[in-house]
């Protein structure tokens, strides 16, 4: 989390959303996960980040996706996500599978 890169403005986002995140529950290693995470993806969307991932920039932004493809949301991760994740796992076949298909390989 480089936050010497971070402005005034992204210190007190980051510091507003973990302390939300606490407030609700949520464990304080996972609050601050989240928290930095949202703040890195809205500054890459912004053009503040020096380095992006294609993931965040065309992305809908964190305020207005408002946790619509949260891991046990409605909507589920992104085709996208699921293809990184299992990418990542070294899923055989991952191309060629649908949404629903590597939902059921990443579970196992």
């Amino acid at each position: 989390m480089p936050k010497n890169s971070w402005s005034a403005k992204r210190e007190r986002q980051y510091m507003h959303i973990k302390d939300s995140l606490l407030e609700r529950g949520e464990a304080p290693k996972v609050a601050v996960e989240i928290a930095a995470r949202t703040v890195n993806k809205e500054r890459a969307q912004h053009g503040e980040a020096t380095e992006v991932s294609a993931s965040s920039i065309n992305d809908i932004s964190a305020g207005r996706r408002g946790g619509l493809r949260s891991h046990s949301g409605p909507g589920g991760r992104t085709l996208a996500q699921l293809r990184n994740e299992a990418s990542q796992r070294g899923v055989t076949g991952r191309s060629r599978m649908n949404k629903a298909q590597l939902e059921e390989a990443l579970k196992r």
